[in-house]
Formats: structure tokens, sequence, C-alpha cells
């Protein structure tokens, strides 16, 4: 049987679990006050869950980076207060803003942030200063791309679609003395506490996803561990900015210390905008495909993520080279 034939309650695939959580603690060192779930609904249904379960005294801070922040924010302030700290709104979103000192309320449940913005090509280098509060992370579009010490964070979730496997299931790694402190009726299923007692098997698991999930933390493993995929995944986007700041028909959009090694983000030069179209078909006719940005910024999107190679990327830069000797 293939595992979508399987019971999800048969020995097999509780193995299947079972190694997966395991392989993710040890390539993260998530430590064992830390609870690990695999739950459904994608990391948007966390906007939700996330003020649900910490939402004690109806108040959080959250830092607006760009797209997926702002969601998360018009989600969190349908249950709570929320008091945006810090936003680079002001430069649509190409920076992340100093966060060394925010005015945090003592009383504010928890931080928020949302580690690297797809959109907008922004990434964080340095965590904010929370003053003792506890940090929630959004790591969908970055997990597993850099070493992280959990303790550094109250919860972290990922939705797995960019660098672990398939959509279909989310990582919520939680400290468990983050939880249980809110006396609001919540929901079932966006009840954490639910997903920990029940060992994220309450309902019927997302199989298939989370079988691809527990082979890629394998693979990982075999490249070296996170360490070993970060050099690679820095190495890949040095090749990438490097080939646009010499290029002259294009521009990075996000400021040179906040650039994401997962997401690049950049537009044609000033004077070029023309040929925007142009180099779309031009790349696509070399098999360079998905580049064009997101509807709501324009431009160009290189998602590099870990299963991207350094081959693929050379591949790009050298599209890139020939579009410009064709055009200048």
């Amino acid at each position: 049987m293939c595992v979508m034939e399987m019971s999800h309650r048969s020995k097999v695939f509780q193995q299947i679990v079972d190694e997966a959580e395991a392989d993710l603690r040890d390539l993260m060192g998530i430590p064992d006050n830390y609870k690990v779930l695999f739950i459904q609904g994608g990391a948007t249904l966390q906007f939700a869950a996330v003020p649900w379960n910490l939402m004690k005294n109806g108040k959080a801070v959250y830092v607006e980076t760009g797209a997926w922040s702002k969601k998360a924010i018009a989600e969190a302030k349908k249950y709570g207060e929320v008091i945006v700290a810090a936003s680079s709104k002001d430069k649509n979103y190409s920076y992340i803003p100093d966060c060394s000192d925010l005015d945090i309320p003592e009383d504010a449940d928890y931080v928020y942030i949302c580690e690297n913005e797809t959109i907008h090509g922004v990434t964080w280098n340095k965590l904010p200063n929370t003053k003792g509060h506890v940090l929630v992370s959004d790591q969908s579009s970055m997990f597993l791309s850099k070493p992280c010490n959990v303790s550094d964070y109250g919860m972290i979730y990922a939705g797995v679609q960019k660098n672990v496997g398939p959509a279909g299931v989310v990582f919520a790694i939680i400290r468990k003395d983050a939880l249980g402190k809110v006396s609001r009726y919540i929901p079932t299923m966006l009840d954490y506490r639910t997903h920990i007692d029940k060992e994220s098997m309450f309902n019927t698991p997302p199989v298939f996803s989370i079988f691809v999930m527990n082979e890629t933390l394998k693979w990982v493993k075999d490249m070296g561990g996170v360490a070993a995929i970060h050099k690679l995944d820095v190495e890949k986007a040095g090749i990438l900015y490097k080939e646009i700041d010499r290029n002259a028909l294009f521009t990075g959009t996000a400021a040179v210390e906040d650039r994401s090694i997962m997401n690049v983000c950049f537009v044609m030069a000033p004077g070029y905008e023309a040929l925007q179209d142009e180099f779309l078909s031009f790349a696509k006719g070399q098999g360079m495909v998905g580049l064009k940005g997101h509807r709501s910024v324009g431009g160009f999107r290189a998602s590099i993520y870990n299963a991207c190679t350094k081959e693929d990327v050379l591949a790009l830069t050298a599209c890139m080279k020939e579009f410009e000797s064709m055009k200048k």
C-alpha cells in the first residue's frame, strides 16, 4: 500500500509521523519544553489561531513588514487590540524597521513578526527586542533555510510548501507555558491544546504531505543539516543579487541589508521599464518560468527555495546577461 491507502491510525503511519518529528527536533535543536504539531489549514489559519490561543489580555504587538504581516494584523484585530509598533509601509515594505527598542505595553500578550516576506523580498536578520514578551514568528517561506535558536521564540509556525513538502500541513512549534492562559472559548480545531492532546491526530491528517515532509527532512540531514543548506542558500542568493546589481537593465527593490535569500525581488531599471514583458517572454523561451512579481508589486521575483540548485540560479543570470547584450 502507498501512504494514501493505509490507515492514518496504523503503526506504519505513526512511525512516519514520529520520524518526522524526531528529525525536525534534531535539525532545529528543539528543546523538550516545546511541542511540535503538524496541523492543517495552512499558515493563513494561524493568523486567527495565534490570537485565539495567546491573547490573554486582549492585546498584542505586531510589526508590519509586508503583505503577510499586514494580513495577520487585519485578522488579529478581530480578536483584540493590535498595536503596530513598527512598520516599513512608508517605503513600500522594502526594508525591516529598527526593532531594538519597540514601545511594548507591559500587558501585551505577545510580539508577532513574519520573518520573511515573499512578496516584497525582505527578511529579518536580527530578531526584535521583545523586552521579555513572547515572540511569535511566521517562518513559512524561510523555514529550514538558516539556523534558528528555537528558545528565542514562544512560537514558530510555517506552512511546509516552500522548503519542506507539498501544501497541506503546517509546523507549529510552541513553548508549553505559552498556552492555557486564555479563558475565552476557542473553536476545537483552532485550539492548539486539541492537537497537543491528540498528538496531531485529532482528525485525519494530510498523510501524503506528512510523508513527503518526512522524506524531505531526511534529505536536509543528508545535505549536512540546516547550516549546510544555509551556506548554499546564501551562495545562490549572492550570485543572483550580484548580477542584479551589475546588470544595467535591472535593479533590486529591497534594502541591501534586508534582502531575502529565498525571494529575490527586482524590477527593470529606470529607463528600461517598457522591457518588462519582453524580458518575461525572453526568459520563458529559455525555460525560466514563474518570474513575474506578485500582482501587488509588479516587476520580477525569483524564489530560490532550498530545492533550487546553484545551476538553476546560474542559468537565470546567464539569461539576464544575454538579454542585456541584446538591448544595450
